[in-house]
C-alpha cells in the first residue's frame, strides 16, 4: 500500500484518482453490443453469453425446476440468515414511505403530490467468482415496497449455464418470478431495448463491473433511467489512536477482495495507526481465499497521513466514497460535517460488511466520485413523485390576472388566452 503523509491539496487529485480504464477503451465495446442487440434480440444476446460467459443456453430463463433444485440446496443456517436480512432490510425501507402532501397555496389553489411506482423495472445481480445475492434483497424488496408492477432479473451464468442457487432461492423469496440468465453489458442492453426472452424496461438498477457501469450509462440514451452511476467498490476509513488496527485492516481488506479494480483508502491523523493497519493488512491478506485479487485492489490503495481533522475531512469530502467508516474519537465532527459519501458506518464495532448484508441500509451505493451528486438506492428510488392540482372558479380569479401579466411578458399568448377566456367566462356568467 502507498503511504502518504501530509500531501499537498494541489495533489489530492492524482493521488484520489480512481484506478478505472478510460471511457474511450470501454465504450466502443458497449456501443458494439447495444447495437447488435437491438437488431437482432436473442441472437445477439446468446452470442455473446458464449463469447464473454463461455455459456451456450438452451433458454435463457430459469425454470420452476432450477429455482426447486436452488431452494433444496441451500442450508437452513443460510435461509435463516438471509431471513433476518431481509427483515431488517424491510423494516428500514418500509419507513422511507411518505403520505401525499396537499395543501391550498391560495383560496381555491389546491395543489398535492402524490407517488407511484415506475412500472416496470430491471435489476442487474452481478454473477461470476462472488454471486451477490444480497443484491437481490437491496433491490427486490424496495421494488415489491413501492408496488413496482413488473420486475425482471437478469444475471450471468456460469460456464455450464447455471445460476448460483443463493441468487435462486433470494430471488424467489423475495417474489421474483422472471429471472434471465445473462450478464454483463448484454443484459443491460437487452433490458434497454428489449428482445424475445428480455422484457424492455423503464429503469435499471444494480452494481457491476465499468463495462456494466458504461452500459448502464448509454441506456439512458434509449430513453432508459438508471439507478446511479455504480462501478467497482471503495470504502474510505477514517482512524485515529482510538480505532482497532485490525478491525481497520479487515475493513479494507473486505472491499479489496470484491475485483482488482477496487479502492480502498485509510485517513488518518495518526503516523502509529497508519504503520499497524499497513502491518494488519498484510498479515491477514495471506488467509485470505482472495488473496490474489485483494492484492491487486490494494496496489491501487493509499494510507493518507494528515494533521488534524479539519484537513482529513476536506480530503474526504473531495474523493466522495462509496462506503465511509468513522473510527475516531471525535466521532460527532465526522458526522455532522461529511457531506459526500454513499454510506456511513460509524464506530468501531460497525464494519462496512453490516450494510452490505444485515443492518437494513442499502449497499447498491454511488462510486467513482458520484456520491457528490448521486443517493444510494432508496424506496423513493422505485417511485416517482406527482403532482397535481385543482382550481376553483375563486382560485382562478386569485392568480389569473398574475398568469395573465407573466405569460405577456414572455410573449406567450396562448398561455395568456387559457386563462383569459376562463376569466371572461366568469365575469358573464355573473
Amino acid at each position: 500500500m502507498n503511504t502518504i503523509y501530509n500531501p499537498r491539496k494541489s495533489d489530492w487529485n492524482s493521488i484520489l484518482k480512481r484506478p478505472t480504464k478510460t471511457l474511450i477503451e470501454i465504450e466502443s465495446i458497449v456501443k458494439e453490443v447495444f447495437d447488435e442487440v437491438s437488431i437482432k434480440g436473442d441472437i445477439a444476446i446468446e452470442k455473446f453469453t458464449k463469447q464473454f460467459d463461455k455459456a451456450t443456453l438452451k433458454t435463457m430463463l430459469v425454470s420452476e425446476t432450477e429455482i426447486i433444485t436452488a431452494i433444496n440446496g441451500i442450508t437452513e443456517e443460510l435461509k435463516q440468515a438471509i431471513a433476518l436480512a431481509k427483515n431488517n432490510i424491510e423494516q428500514f425501507h418500509a419507513a422511507q414511505k411518505t403520505e401525499k402532501i396537499k395543501i391550498e397555496t391560495t383560496e381555491g389553489v389546491s395543489c398535492w403530490q402524490e407517488k407511484r411506482a415506475i412500472q416496470k423495472v430491471g435489476l442487474y445481480i452481478p454473477g461470476g467468482t462472488a454471486p451477490l445475492f444480497s443484491t437481490i434483497l437491496m433491490l427486490a424488496i424496495p421494488a415489491k415496497l413501492a408496488g413496482c408492477e413488473e420486475v425482471i432479473l437478469c444475471t450471468p451464468p456460469d460456464s455450464n449455464g447455471d445460476i448460483n442457487p443463493a441468487i435462486l432461492y433470494t430471488a424467489q423469496l423475495c417474489g421474483i418470478t422472471k429471472i434471465v440468465k445473462v450478464g454483463g453489458i448484454q443484459a443491460i442492453a437487452g433490458m434497454t431495448f428489449g428482445t424475445e426472452s428480455i422484457p424492455q424496461v423503464y429503469k435499471i438498477f444494480g452494481p457491476g463491473n465499468q463495462y456494466v457501469t458504461v452500459a448502464k450509462q448509454l441506456a439512458t440514451q434509449y430513453n432508459v433511467a438508471i439507478d446511479m452511476p455504480a462501478g467497482p467498490s471503495e470504502l474510505l476509513v477514517v482512524a485515529d489512536d482510538t480505532a482497532n488496527s485490525a478491525f481497520v485492516a479487515s475493513d479494507l481488506l473486505s472491499q479489496a477482495e470484491h475485483g482488482a479494480d477496487s479502492q480502498v483508502i485509510l485517513v488518518s491523523t495518526s503516523k502509529e495507526m497508519i504503520s499497524a493497519v499497513k502491518k494488519e493488512v498484510y498479515n491477514q491478506l495471506d488467509k485470505l481465499p482472495r488473496k490474489e485479487i485483494a492484492e491487486l485492489a490494494i496496489e491501487n490503495s493509499k494510507l493518507i497521513y494528515l494533521e488534524n481533522d479539519i484537513e482529513a475531512l476536506e480530503l474526504i469530502n473531495e474523493y466522495g466514497p462509496e462506503h465511509f467508516i468513522i473510527c475516531v474519537e471525535n466521532e460527532d465532527y465526522y458526522i455532522n460535517n461529511i457531506m459526500n459519501a454513499g454510506s456511513v458506518f460509524v464506530g468501531n464495532y460497525t464494519p462496512e460488511s453490516a450494510g452490505d448484508y444485515a443492518s437494513g441500509t442499502n449497499h447498491t451505493l454511488p462510486t467513482n466520485g458520484f456520491a457528490k451528486q448521486y443517493s444510494g438506492v432508496n424506496l423513493d428510488s422505485f417511485m416517482k413523485a406527482m403532482t397535481f392540482q385543482k382550481i376553483s372558479p375563486t382560485g382562478i380569479k386569485n392568480i389569473g390576472r398574475a398568469i395573465e401579466l407573466m405569460a405577456e411578458a414572455e410573449g406567450l399568448q396562448a398561455h395568456k388566452n387559457a386563462v383569459s377566456l376562463r376569466l371572461q367566462s366568469l365575469t358573464e356568467t355573473m
